[in-house]
């Protein structure tokens, strides 16, 4: 498989200081309004990077629920590998990557867990079925088989008769509270924008960085 060759050019659009608002929070509404109204897919999807407890980086996809300027939410097991790790060392990265509009956004944070009510009030918003497998999953623990995640599912179908389940303590969300947040935009000859805005105090600081 030869890969050096591969090679896309971005000219669709440009990123200055000057065309960016003040304010982080309206910069990424505004280009998360451009992607949900997009031909991309999965616009909510962002890799959460975390240090495991082995020491390693670690990265897999959430999707974000909301923001505000208080964070980005997103809801997961507490008892995940994830999570376990954020109880640790809370400092986490998201990034998103939207290729039909060439443009990244990469935001360092710290998470911190979502109040009871918020989580109750995101999961008693999921289908049921999806409220049942949050229930039933110990998640990243092994398994023996996949009929037995299945038997478990359908144990404690049978036994709420549609009734909603309570959500588990062990599950809940979590909001990134932002230090940083770049937006990356693709330009022709791999001379990138890239626009940084950096928390200082209560302040945003405004920086342009080289490709």
């Amino acid at each position: 498989m030869k890969l050096d060759s591969v090679r896309h050019e971005y000219n669709f659009l440009a990123l200055t200081k000057r065309n960016v608002d003040e304010n982080p929070f309206k910069q990424f509404e505004q280009w998360l309004n451009e992607a949900l109204h997009s031909a991309v897919k999965e616009s909510t999807a962002m890799a959460l990077s975390t240090i495991g407890l082995d020491g390693f980086p670690q990265s897999r996809i959430v999707l974000l629920k909301s923001f505000d300027e208080q964070g980005f939410v997103f809801f997961t097991n507490y008892k995940s590998a994830k999570g376990k790790s954020i109880e640790k060392i809370p400092e986490v990265g998201l990034h998103f990557f939207w290729p039909e509009l060439e443009r990244q956004i990469r935001i360092s944070g710290i998470a911190e867990k979502t109040s009871a009510e918020v989580s109750d009030n995101y999961f008693h918003s999921r289908p049921l079925n999806s409220q049942i497998g949050a229930v039933i999953s110990d998640q990243s623990t092994e398994i023996p088989s996949r009929e037995f995640l299945e038997k478990r599912f359908e144990e404690l179908s049978s036994e709420l008769k549609n009734q909603l389940p309570k959500r588990p303590e062990w599950w809940g969300g979590y909001c990134v509270k932002p230090i940083k947040i770049e937006f990356w935009q693709g330009r022709e000859n791999r001379l990138h924008d890239r626009i940084l805005y950096e928390k200082q105090n209560e302040n945003w600081i405004i920086k342009r960085l080289a490709p």
